[in-house]
């Protein structure tokens, strides 16, 4: 079996992110008022089982990649490290090999990027990023596949990023290298992202002093929730974070047709006030609801039928 890991989306290339997007974008619209449940007319997984490991709370990533597998015509097992041995203390690598004898792709969204990357050497089957302390490349697909679906065009578009300079960030820096666009992120002192993942914009990323200079002129802004998961010093980074709030004040410096994205979950009045997320240039919903579509194109290319 032919098969492809994608652990951060340099995996795939600037060439398998469009063969993503185009495949999204063309399933979405053959599936036009069918149930959510249906398979695709031509069901490519069928017979294949996606097994879901979950070591980090999840909502989006769970249902999206479930339902990528019902709609391709395949199935899913959740299993989450609580309830399975991963709990007890058994290896990353054991876990893939067992996996890899059950299962025909293995989804892991987990804590240090060093148990995906050891999951991929030991599986024999692909292996999927649904996020790490480092990348959460399953979100940026469905972000770029939002930003076209507004009739915007990668090559060019200014992204402004404001707050924790975290694993979103580093994705879409990334992606930015590898699409063409600029990405400016305003981020406080002692919360800025690393000088590697900066250097994977491939000069196409820079960090910027202030958040209106990283807002001036934006095609798309975007935020995330500026405590995440298991982080601790919460009043301290709530503190440096304040000034890097997404409002309208912000959104009215950005282009007069910029978009606003937010891989949720939302602390709404934190990193964004209520105004922007529930107002006319926010695409928050359209977004969520493209997990699904990327979901299904990152299987689809990790089994070798795109791209």
């Amino acid at each position: 079996m032919t098969y492809r890991h994608f652990l951060d989306l340099s995996d795939a290339g600037a060439d398998g992110i469009a063969a993503m997007i185009a495949d999204a974008l063309d399933r979405k619209a053959l599936r036009a008022g069918w149930p959510k449940g249906k398979a695709d007319a031509d069901a490519p997984l069928a017979g294949h089982v996606l097994g879901m490991v979950f070591e980090k709370n999840s909502t989006r990533t769970r249902v999206s990649y479930d339902m990528a597998m019902r709609q391709l015509g395949g199935s899913s097992i959740v299993l989450d490290a609580g309830t399975t041995q991963l709990g007890r203390g058994e290896t990353i690598a054991d876990t893939a090999r067992v996996l890899s004898g059950y299962c025909d792709a293995i989804m892991i969204r987990t804590d240090d990027h060093g148990k995906i990357e050891e999951m991929a050497h030991y599986a024999t089957v692909p292996v999927i990023n649904g996020l790490t302390d480092a990348s959460h490349p399953s979100q940026i697909i469905a972000d770029l596949l939002t930003i076209i679906e507004s009739g915007k065009a990668l090559p060019g578009l200014k992204v402004a990023w404001l707050g924790d300079g975290n694993n979103v960030l580093a994705s879409i820096m990334e992606a930015a290298g590898l699409m063409q666009f600029d990405v400016v992120a305003a981020c406080p002192q002692g919360f800025m992202p690393s000088d590697l993942d900066v250097a994977r914009g491939a000069g196409r990323a820079r960090i910027v002093g202030t958040a209106r200079e990283a807002v001036e002129g934006a095609d798309v802004v975007v935020t995330d929730t500026w405590i995440s998961m298991g982080q601790a010093h919460a009043e301290t980074k709530l503190a440096a974070m304040w000034p890097y709030q997404v409002n309208d004040n912000l959104m009215a410096i950005a282009k007069p047709d910029a978009k606003f994205l937010h891989c949720l979950p939302a602390h709404r009045g934190e990193e964004v006030s209520e105004a922007v997320i529930d107002g006319p240039q926010s695409l928050i919903w359209q977004e969520a609801a493209n997990r699904l579509y990327g979901q299904k194109s990152i299987l689809l290319w990790c089994f070798g039928r795109i791209g």
